[in-house]
C-alpha cells in the first residue's frame, strides 16, 4: 500500500485506450468494499463510459473538471443523504479506495470535487450532475473520479517534501 501511495499522482491526461471490463468490475468491487460508518453504506456509484456524457460531466463546474472529457471512464461518487449523517466521509473513503485500486491496475485517476462547488451563477455543480444523471434529490454528489490509461507520468512527491511539520505526537505543542 505504501508503494501505491508513493506513486499516486493526479492524472489529467489519458490515452484513447478504453478501460477493460475486468478493470471496471474490479473498481466497482473496491468501491463496494469501502468501509462506512455503522455499516449503513449510503454511497451510490454511477459508472459513466458514454463519451457524450463524459463531455457533459466535464462541464460540471466552472473550473477543474474539464479533464473528465478526456477520460474513457468516470465514477461519480454519490450517497443517499437520508441514510447517514456522515455520508461525506463514507464517500471520501470509497473514492480514495477507487483511486488506489485504479493505480494498482496501472490506471491513472483524478478527483473532481463536486460538493460545494458552482456550475454557474444560478446552479451548483451538484445540482447540474443530479439533473444530468437523473439522481433523486436525496442523492448527493461528492465527486467525479476520471479514470483511464495515463498519457502523462508526473514525478512522485519526494519524501523530503512531505510536510512533516503537520504531524504532532501526543499533544499539539
Amino acid at each position: 500500500m505504501i508503494e501505491l501511495l508513493r506513486k499516486r499522482r493526479s492524472i489529467r491526461k489519458f490515452t484513447d485506450e478504453p478501460v477493460s471490463t475486468e478493470a471496471v468490475e474490479t473498481l466497482i468491487e473496491a468501491a463496494l468494499r469501502a468501509p462506512a460508518s455503522r455499516s449503513l453504506n449510503p454511497w451510490e456509484f454511477m459508472v459513466v463510459d458514454d463519451p457524450e456524457l463524459l463531455q457533459q460531466l466535464a462541464a460540471s463546474k466552472q473550473h477543474g473538471s474539464e479533464f473528465v472529457a478526456r477520460a474513457p471512464l468516470a465514477i461519480v461518487v454519490c450517497a443517499d443523504s437520508t441514510k447517514s449523517d456522515v455520508w461525506i466521509e463514507d464517500c471520501s473513503i470509497a473514492a480514495i479506495l477507487v483511486q488506489c485500486t485504479a493505480l494498482s491496475l496501472g490506471l491513472g485517476s483524478c478527483w473532481a470535487q463536486i460538493r460545494e462547488r458552482k456550475h454557474d451563477a444560478q446552479k451548483s455543480a451538484e445540482g447540474y450532475v443530479q439533473e444530468l444523471l437523473g439522481l433523486p434529490e436525496q442523492v448527493k454528489v461528492e465527486c467525479i473520479i476520471a479514470i483511464g490509461h495515463p498519457a502523462e507520468t508526473p514525478r512522485p512527491l519526494p519524501a523530503d517534501r512531505l510536510q512533516r511539520e503537520k504531524v504532532k505526537r501526543n499533544r499539539w505543542s
